[in-house]
């Protein structure tokens, strides 16, 4: 993964939730993890529309207002897109299962700066 390139999106990404949401997202962050915080498999590439394509989503950690960045695994993608079209704007056991995984990251790295 090109983490220069992702966080040039993510500040996209950023810039697009301040504008919406205000001051309620003070930051960002892109979890760099090398496992889906899905499924904890490894992240690879989904066939999306007969391409190759990665999943970069984002969400907004309101406890802190950090809004986290993150990389699926095709697998996990492909169940959320599925599941979208299913059950529009309804989050399944699957979303929340991801952003605990990746609040517990991003708490393990603001401890790693204590250190």
């Amino acid at each position: 993964m090109d983490e220069a390139y992702f966080d040039s999106l993510l500040k996209q990404f950023y810039q697009q939730a301040k504008a919406q949401f205000g001051n309620a997202v003070k930051s960002y962050w892109f979890d760099t993890g090398e496992s889906c915080p899905g499924c904890g498999g490894e992240i690879d590439a989904m066939d999306y529309e007969g391409k190759e394509a990665l999943s970069l989503n984002a969400f907004i950690y309101r406890e802190r207002g950090v809004l986290i960045g993150y990389v699926l695994c095709g697998k996990c993608a492909g169940k959320i897109m599925w599941g979208a079209k299913l059950r529009p704007r309804k989050e399944t056991e699957l979303h929340a299962t991801i952003e605990r995984n990746l609040i517990d990251n991003y708490k393990k790295y603001l401890r790693s700066l204590d250190a």
